[in-house]
């Protein structure tokens, strides 16, 4: 019979899994939940409409009457909506607020409006990394590993989760039941990424030179276009009767054949064809890194009754950004029949590109600036 999609976030992961959406058999209409759509957005999805009945919804993730519409008469729901922030600079309250409340609300409202199917989009950081000096190579689901931070960003997004597969079996309205599964992608790459526009925009500020702050970490990064395919995969299998015993309730790690490589080596690699460089400067040993960003919080504490001190770095994001920390997606490939849909020569011509484009568009804006 036909069903219906509800996609919880319209941004640079939202749109990729709606653009595979639209090629599923029998789906009659897909709606899209975010709390607000720039005129880009809206003119993308206007492409689709040809397609596809797509319905936008601007509303509140933690407005309970927008989420029941929202969910109502749907049969599956794929929540990638969640405030991402690893430098501390959005309110630790809005952060839980969006991303653990706004996540239970969400499945309540599954719940009363009996969707079946509840997929979430979490992150490799609610498994960490705790310390730049572990190491952790081809990382799987059963081993533990589970972060330590109290940083809002990981400690919501793994509140989140918990919720998510906590909730799977739950009764629901009609007498069905819910099953959830979470996947958790590696470092999210690709055309439209905002980490990697406002990291190039950085550097073309700054006569095209890179930060080199990463270059102890050993990731493996992965492409949007197969983290996307990777929910169709994971709603395919929660709607088929076979297979929803093995998928129930489980996490996933999501990563493709993107060489493990540092993140400064992956920006490199992306960026160089048009004339971007990595800084040749010495940079500080990790450690030295770690313990200047702990003596930042420290201010930041010492000041926060009478100022509001936003370090530029913190401890989190030092050992974040080099750790060596690579998972393998061979779980998703028993269970999901998860194969990476772009190849990395493919995903790497296609972010290229993508930011050729970004250098083009900032040469234009200085030629308007000096005209």
């Amino acid at each position: 019979a036909g069903w219906s999609c509800l996609v919880g976030g319209g941004g640079f992961l939202g749109q990729r899994i709606i653009c595979l959406l639209v090629e599923e058999k029998d789906l009659q209409e897909i709606r899209v939940l975010d709390k607000v759509f720039r005129p880009e957005v809206r003119e993308e999805f206007s492409k689709l409409q040809s397609k596809i009945k797509l319905t936008l919804l601007e509303g509140d993730i933690l407005d309970e009457q927008c989420l029941k519409g929202a969910c109502q008469g749907t049969s599956v729901v794929i929540h990638t909506a969640s405030v991402i922030d690893v430098r501390n600079a959005v309110p630790r309250e809005t952060i839980m607020n969006v991303n653990v409340k706004g996540t239970q609300l969400l499945l309540e409202a599954c719940v009363q409006a009996s969707v079946p199917v509840f997929i979430h989009t979490s992150t490799i950081e609610v498994a960490g990394p705790n310390s730049y000096r572990e190491i952790i190579r081809d990382g799987h689901e059963e081993e533990h590993h589970e972060s330590a931070w109290s940083s809002p960003y990981p400690y919501s997004k793994k509140l989140a989760e918990k919720a998510v597969l906590g909730a799977n079996g739950w009764a629901l309205k009609n007498g069905g039941t819910l099953y959830t599964c979470a996947l958790r992608p590696m470092y999210i790459y690709g055309e439209g990424s905002p980490f990697l526009s406002a990291y190039m925009h950085g550097a073309l500020n700054n006569n095209g030179i890179l930060t080199n702050h990463c270059k102890f970490s050993r990731v493996n990064p992965v492409y949007v276009g197969n983290v996307a395919w990777a929910h169709i995969l994971a709603l395919r299998a929660l709607r088929d009767p076979k297979k929803v015993p093995n998928i129930q309730g489980q996490f996933y790690y999501i990563s493709d054949d993107t060489p493990h490589q540092s993140y400064d080596d992956l920006n490199y690699t992306l960026s160089k064809e048009w004339g971007f460089c990595l800084d040749s400067r010495m940079s500080l040993p990790i450690s030295l890194q770690y313990w200047l960003a702990f003596l930042l919080e420290i201010v930041s504490f010492l000041l926060s009754p009478i100022y509001k001190y936003n370090p530029c770095f913190n401890r989190h994001l030092v050992t974040l950004s080099n750790s060596v920390f690579t998972f393998s997606y061979k779980k998703a490939q028993r269970d999901l029949g998860y194969e990476p849909l772009y190849t990395w020569e493919e995903a790497k011509q296609k972010t290229k590109e993508w930011i050729g484009s970004l250098v083009k568009q900032h040469k234009e804006t200085l030629k308007t600036k000096i005209h």
